[in-house]
């Protein structure tokens, strides 16, 4: 269980940090799955598989009722596959994307939600399903069609200290030299450093939300 929902340190944080740090060699997998039909994928991938490594999958609550988090029948059969990134739900011309913000989880949602009602169009919403291993090459592969990006973010609920954020950020830079996006670097949205994993107030909580979403889109925080 990995929620950040407001209700305390207790019921937020599944420690992905320590998850990721344990990651080495393809010991293990780590993922932060946000659609059903990934997460069926995820599933019946680690059974057919030849071999079996250690699956890790965070998985909050509020999406389990969410009605964005939703898959056609048609993203479970035929061709279809797990995801280890997944694409904006807007369509957005590539070369068109001025702002790219990676994250990982239901975070996603909120991003998405309010990237469209501020009307941005040349902001992307990627999100990286599978953490660990990262997949460096895929990500690459976008980047370069972005030939018109000028600015890169990482945005994560958990606090700075927390979360996937040391894990990808030299992982993200590597995949932007190798996509021709040479000293550009990621730049992190998200609640700053705590001792705590969360906050138990629900004001506090709420526009701490409020304000990492408005960063990773590069609003001004209300």
């Amino acid at each position: 269980p990995h929620g950040y929902e407001g209700q305390g340190p207790e019921h937020s944080s599944a420690r992905l940090e320590r998850f990721l740090q344990l990651c080495a060699n393809d010991n293990i997998q780590v993922c932060n799955i946000t659609s059903p039909a990934n997460y069926f994928h995820v599933l019946r991938r680690q059974m057919l598989r030849p071999f079996r490594k250690p699956l890790i999958i965070m998985t909050p609550k509020s999406l389990l009722r969410h009605p964005a988090a939703r898959s056609e029948a048609s993203e479970f059969i035929e061709q279809s596959h797990f995801k280890r990134l997944l694409s904006d739900r807007k369509a957005i011309a590539d070369d068109k994307v001025r702002r790219l913000v990676l994250c990982s989880g239901k975070v996603a949602l909120d991003l998405m939600e309010k990237r469209d009602a501020e009307g941005l169009d040349d902001v992307s919403i990627v999100r990286v399903e599978q953490l660990y291993p990262f997949p460096g090459e895929p990500l690459k592969v976008r980047l370069e069609r972005m030939t018109g990006l000028k600015e890169v973010v990482w945005c994560q609920e958990e606090p700075r200290n927390n979360g996937a954020w040391f894990f990808v950020e030299s992982r993200i830079e590597e995949a932007l030299a190798k996509a021709g996006h040479q000293g550009m670097r990621p730049s992190y949205a998200g609640r700053d450093e705590s001792a705590s994993t969360a906050t138990g107030f629900a004001r506090r909580h709420q526009q701490q939300q409020e304000a990492l979403v408005a960063t990773a889109l590069g609003l001004s925080a209300k």
